[in-house]
């Protein structure tokens, strides 16, 4: 899958994935999503954003964590 909406520089905020250049990072929005945040709410709080990027940024979040296995707390 291709993201044209993440970009990732070295230069700008430590070379996290962020939304189009801006300093907002991918998972800022993933965050927000989780936390709970409507689309409107996340768009509220950040004007710069639209709402394919809010789409692209939960993409991209799935497709890094189906890349790897991140460590878990078994189950009793």
């Amino acid at each position: 899958m291709k993201f044209s909406r993440i970009t990732v520089n070295p230069k700008q905020m430590g070379g996290v994935p962020c939304i189009r250049g801006l300093r907002i990072p991918v998972s800022t929005v993933v965050g927000m999503v989780a936390d709970g945040m409507t689309e409107a709410q996340i768009l509220g709080a950040f004007p710069d954003l639209e709402p394919d990027d809010i789409r692209e940024a939960l993409q991209y979040a799935a497709e890094a964590v189906r890349e790897r296995e991140l460590p878990l707390v078994p189950s009793p």
